[in-house]
């Protein structure tokens, strides 16, 4: 089977390739036919932080699809070149034109559905000068009983604030994941 859509290559040079299993494989993937080369399509991996000021959350408001208008901790797509670390410090930049100090991995999360792989860490401020980025609409500081849990973007910010609160001011934790049987299919809710 050709990889065409409409009639049309999706990448040019793409009508050289069949999908098919690459000898030493067992999934189907884009083959190319002239050298046998193969187009591997990985997951992407997310990197964020869940980041506080004096015991209160930082939170923005998606100025972006999807979820436009809710409200997420800083976090996004990982760059080349960088370690996750570095990527949740850098979308913290980007998000909240904030300055943070990473202090543990909290949680890994897997979102089959959309082929995300999420990488959040737990965050200090080091400073509370914040304001919203390219991506935000508005950022804010939240106490626990304040944040909008019916307005969250995605169930991985639930978990991790959840998970946040469950180790607050614990250095000796491992790293949390999706709660037992959730793929990340519900919308996010206050917690029980």
């Amino acid at each position: 089977m050709r990889a065409k859509l409409a009639g049309m290559s999706i990448i040019p040079g793409l009508d050289r390739f069949s999908k098919r299993v690459p000898d030493g494989d067992n999934m189907e993937r884009l083959v190319c036919d002239s050298c046998g080369w193969v187009h591997y399509v990985n997951p992407k991996i997310v990197v964020g932080a869940v980041c506080t000021w004096e015991d209160r959350f930082l939170l923005c408001r998606r100025a972006i699809e999807p979820r436009l208008g809710y409200w997420t901790i800083p976090a996004g797509f990982m760059e080349e070149r960088e370690t996750t670390a570095e990527g949740a410090a850098r979308e913290a930049r980007e998000e909240a034109c904030a300055d943070i100090e990473i202090e543990a991995l909290l949680g890994g999360y897997n979102i089959p559905r959309i082929s995300q792989v999420q990488m959040i860490y737990r965050a200090r401020l080091n400073s509370p000068d914040v304001a919203a980025g390219e991506e935000s609409q508005e950022v804010g500081f939240f106490d626990w009983d304040d944040i909008p849990w019916g307005e969250l973007a995605f169930p991985t910010v639930d978990w991790a604030l959840n998970h946040y609160r469950e180790v607050e001011g614990r250095t000796d934790f491992a790293p949390f994941t999706n709660p037992a049987g959730d793929t990340g299919d519900r919308r996010p809710g206050r917690p029980k």
